[in-house]
């Protein structure tokens, strides 16, 4: 069974032929599989941005309440509604604050840590090899 050099040819053809097709195949599998999982991240990012603007809109009424809670009016108002007789501080007993609290707050907070790591330092000595001491 001497086979010719057409069938030989043939059969190479028809090897190379299924390795193309197999290897399209493979590369247009791996893009609709790239395409589907970058629609699937789009679309929760897209549920994410949703919830990051409902968590928000409920931040901006939550801090809209408070502060129709906190006004001055609204205050007199709960102090005669619940009888509390509480009367409206001086201005000699306010104190405003320039700086930024955070700040300020960590700055006293921290005064300890800040006051023991000064303690714990000592002064480096460089002394040379070989000479006085």
């Amino acid at each position: 069974m001497n086979k010719s050099d057409s069938h030989a040819f043939i059969n190479q053809m028809l090897v190379y032929t299924l390795v193309m097709i197999c290897f399209s195949g493979s590369v247009g599998l791996g893009t609709v599989w790239l395409r589907h999982q970058i629609s699937v991240s789009a679309n929760q990012t897209r549920q994410f941005d949703l919830q990051i603007a409902q968590i928000e809109r409920r931040l901006a009424e939550i801090t809209a309440r408070v502060a129709t809670e906190q006004s001055v009016s609204e205050l007199q108002h709960k102090n005669q509604l619940f009888s509390l007789g509480l009367v409206s501080p001086q201005e000699s007993q306010i104190v405003r604050v320039t700086e930024s609290p955070e700040e300020r707050l960590a700055a006293r907070r921290n005064v300890e840590i800040f006051a023991l790591e000064d303690l714990r330092t000592t002064p480096v000595r460089f002394r040379l090899a070989g000479g006085a001491r």
